[in-house]
């Protein structure tokens, strides 16, 4: 015998003790697929055989049988099940989860059960147990499929159990191996016309099929390049072509360049054609008549073709590796790739509330707003009048039977193509084509008010360039805490920038870090050529900025008004004064306008991530009270000392006066690091006054309309920045920076030279980065970039005496591993947030990231890293 069992399923072994449905299980399904009563009753009790603890033990198993099947694996239950009370909760947690229960008795003969079980010892009771299983499985056999068992499989001796095979098959809605691509046609209701435009506009041509049945034409659209049509439903009814609609459609099902789902007006007309007593409502008519106007010679075999085609379509289909659901009123994520009534039932109608509208139309449940699936949803059923995303699912339904336009959506482009009607064919019972009030689209409005459920508690975040991420718990909360009180309109924070790693610790004399060690990590990790970037020292700000108010609205939500922000790398409003942010943002618009950036990247919008100086502009507190404070108090002290040690030296003599002397020589040397700790921390502050006062330096071209700049080398980013400080009015200044071949002594040589120069005279430093942004090594995740800070600069860092060598030694013992993983991990959390954005997901899929990394910044690492 040839089981099928579906891939996703609930299989129940049946049948008396002794008939070998553990040997069964075991021979054809994975350990982890059985769960026995007996195992669950050594679980609760220590004793597999303890009757005492049957109760318990099946309360733990169907938890864990439900829990299974939520999560889309197979389960096997592998228990007598001869009586029907143990059986009707099973299928119960089969039908909540939307999964097939199949039943597979082994109804072995009597006293072969009963010779297996004399071999056991563990099995010690009477004959008149597995008699009594018997005859409970005998009065069961012919109920099963009553029960709700949609496979049954009865095997009544041990060659036909021995000979037996299990084959698992795919749910006739799994077409996850079909990658497309795809073009998803929204409701059609008989408009043909429309349909053969836009299938012309698609792509598709007109070719001549043979043998496609009587009534059924001899023509079949396909694309020449291979393309599917998928069909959201709701095909008839209404219209004024409808079996043209039909037979398009159907044509091409056949011959394999369409996938259809049903709608529900699809499947009215089906049960009228079987005879079932239906109102001839809603168009109903408007089909039974076309069908009607057929000669009589192919009318009744055109009728059995349809009714065979319409009775085959599937409720939705699951395609592309789980990423695309199609269904034609929608379909929730637990519900996706299942088989039920229910499932059918909510692809056909979706959910109503029960209650009517003032057009005496049901009102439905907002299913997609709360979507939080994975799987992008294409449905239709409810017409709109322009298509919009909301939480990966969008409605194509554009009501061309009712004078609005058949729409088409291009998968995985994203696309939408549509046609206009030619005339309103049908008077909508509600109407749709209603004035936009609201620029915002309906994500924008469902992402007013964002959940915080989506972000607390640990999360692991799935990235392209680091599969998974954990946030803990304990960092989301402070990572929450920040984000309420103190970030800017979250519909502006698309990205946050990663922290930085330093180069490896230097062992040149004197210093802690140096070039040397930068070059050698990448040259290690098998990178050819570098860029050395200066390092400007100065905030790290994040500018997004839209072409007008138009494109902030219907970019990113934005009705205020405003066409632009800067904020700090922790999610805050750079600039307090409002009018200085408009002044800057102003000039940074013109400069892009003047660059021709808006028509070069086909965008009205760009974010850039850049460093604005001075320091002092956004770190002003912290220079007072940490960095200033340490200043004063040392450059009042120190030099009191070292008068007062160099008067006790002249009373002293012998070894008290050496003892003095080297005091002296020591706090000397210390009033001598804090002058220098107050003029490097002064070389990086000025006052800002006005907008004159500000440099801005970008060095990323982050993202635009439909592209993250990551595919581009560093060299592109800062030639094409380069281009705005020619036209930013003394605003926006270019950044020095050099590609460096690591094979190339000279070429080495030359950029520490100038490392040296630029640190010598009260430079920070540099960033060295591979040319290309995202390199992998041979232990994975090469760093994006590492930081060489001048030996003046890292004073500010460790302390005006750090340099010492007493310091220095302990100092070079510092460990970078945890930076360099955090460095990493907000690196690809930022990208995954760009490229999220750029793909029109949710808020919430952004700020997922975006979260992520204002939570790792947390993290417990050395800060003067």
């Amino acid at each position: 015998m040839k089981i099928n069992v579906p891939k996703l399923s609930l299989v129940v072994l049946i049948g008396p003790s002794g008939s070998g449905k553990s040997t069964f299980a075991r021979t054809h399904f994975l350990p982890t697929e059985v769960l026995s009563s007996d195992f669950f009753r050594g679980l609760v009790s220590d004793d597999e055989n303890d009757q005492d603890a049957t109760q318990d033990a099946f309360a733990l198993l169907h938890e864990v049988a439900a829990t299974r099947l939520k999560r889309g694996k197979l389960t096997v239950i592998d228990a007598t099940n001869t009586q029907p009370e143990a059986r009707r909760p099973l299928v119960q947690i089969a039908r909540r989860y939307h999964c097939l229960p199949v039943a597979i008795v082994l109804n072995l003969p009597e006293a072969v059960c009963r010779d297996r079980n004399r071999d056991r010892p563990d099995r010690d009771f009477g004959p008149h147990v597995i008699r009594n299983q018997r005859s409970q499985l005998r009065r069961s056999l012919k109920s099963l499929k009553r029960e709700g068992f949609r496979h049954i499989f009865v095997m009544d001796s041990v060659e036909k159990v021995d000979a037996a095979t299990v084959e698992r098959v795919p749910l006739w809605n799994d077409k996850t191996d079909e990658h497309g691509p795809f073009d998803f046609i929204g409701d059609v209701h008989g408009c043909a016309d429309e349909l053969e435009t836009l299938l012309s506009e698609l792509g598709y041509e007109n070719t001549n099929a043979s043998d496609l049945g009587p009534g059924w034409g001899d023509t079949r659209y396909r694309h020449p390049e291979g393309r599917k049509a998928v069909f959201v439903g709701d095909l008839v009814d209404r219209g004024p072509r409808i079996v043209d609609v039909l037979r398009i459609v159907r044509n091409m099902v056949e011959g394999g360049s369409a996938i259809c789902v049903p709608g529900n007006h699809d499947m009215k007309l089906l049960r009228k054609l079987n005879g079932r007593n239906v109102q001839v409502t809603h168009g109903l008519a408007d089909s039974l008549a076309d069908i009607e106007a057929l000669p009589d010679a192919v009318r009744e075999s055109f009728v059995e073709d349809l009714k065979t085609f319409l009775d085959g379509l599937v409720s939705h289909y699951v395609l592309d590796d789980r990423r695309v659901v199609v269904a034609h009123a929608g379909i929730k994520e637990s519900m996706q790739g299942r088989g039920s009534g229910k499932v059918r039932d909510f692809c056909l109608y979706g959910e109503t509330t029960g209650e009517t509208d003032e057009f005496g139309l049901p009102i439905r449940h907002n299913w997609a707003a709360d979507y939080r699936g994975s799987a992008m949803v294409v449905y239709g059923h409810t017409p709109v009048p322009e298509p919009e995303w909301l939480n990966e699912t969008v409605n194509i339904d554009t009501g061309c039977v009712f004078g609005g336009k058949l729409t088409a959506m291009r998968y995985p482009e994203r696309e939408f193509v549509s046609v206009p009607a030619q005339m309103m064919y049908c008077e909508p019972s509600r109407p749709f084509l209603t004035p936009d009030v609201e620029a915002l689209s309906a994500q924008q409005r469902h992402d007013d008010v964002l959940d915080a459920e989506d972000v607390i508690g640990k999360r692991i975040v799935s990235t392209r360039l680091q599969r998974n991420i954990t946030i803990r718990e304990e960092n989301a909360t402070a990572a929450l805490e920040v984000m309420s009180r103190f970030a800017v309109d979250p519909k502006w924070l698309i990205y946050l920038p990663p922290t930085m790693s330093p180069c490896e610790t230097s062992s040149e004399p004197g210093m802690l870090e140096h070039p040397a060690e930068a070059f050698a990590y990448y040259r290690n990790q098998g990178v050819p050529r570098v860029i050395c970037e200066e390092k400007h020292m100065g905030s790290r700000a994040v500018v997004v900025l839209c072409r007008d108010e138009e494109a902030a609205v219907a970019r990113f939500g934005i009705d205020t008004g405003e066409t632009g922000i800067v904020y700090t790398r922790t999610g805050r409003r750079f600039f307090n004064d409002q009018t200085l942010e408009r002044q800057f943002l102003n000039v940074l618009h013109g400069a892009i306008n003047d660059a021709g950036w808006w028509e070069q990247f086909e965008t009205t919008w760009v974010c850039l991530d850049c460093e604005l100086m001075p320091w002092s502009a956004k770190a002003q507190e912290l220079l007072r009270s940490q960095y200033a404070a340490v200043g004063a108090a040392a450059g009042a002290a120190l030099p009191r000392a070292v008068t007062s040690l160099q008067r006790a030296v002249a009373r002293l003599s012998g070894s008290d006066e050496e003892t003095a002397t080297a005091l002296v020589d020591r706090f000397a040397r210390r009033s001598s690091a804090v002058e220098k700790y107050v003029a490097a921390y002064r070389h990086y502050c000025w006052p800002v006054a006005s907008l004159a006062d500000l440099k801005l330096a970008p060095f990323h071209l982050l993202a635009t309309e439909g592209r993250v700049h990551i595919d581009q080398a560093h060299p592109w980013h800062m030639e094409t920045l380069a281009s705005l400080s020619r036209n930013g009015n003394g605003l926006i200044t270019a950044t020095d920076c050099q590609t460096v071949s690591l094979t190339d002594v000279d070429s080495v040589e030359e950029r520490v030279r100038w490392w040296n120069e630029k640190t010598a005279t009260g430079g920070e430093g540099m960033v060295v980065k591979p040319t290309d942004w995202v390199v992998r090594g041979r232990k994975g995740l090469v760093q994006p970039a590492v930081k060489c800070r001048g030996k003046e600069y890292l004073r500010i860092i460790y302390g005006p005496d750090y340099d010492a060598e007493e310091n220095l030694s302990r100092l070079r013992n510092r460990s970078l591993g945890r930076k360099r993983s955090l460095a990493l991990r907000e690196f690809a959390l930022g990208v995954e947030s760009l490229e999220r954005f750029v793909r029109q997901e949710p808020l919430r899929r952004v700020h997922e990231c975006v979260f992520g990394v204002l939570a790792l910044e947390s993290e417990p690492v050395d800060p003067r890293l």
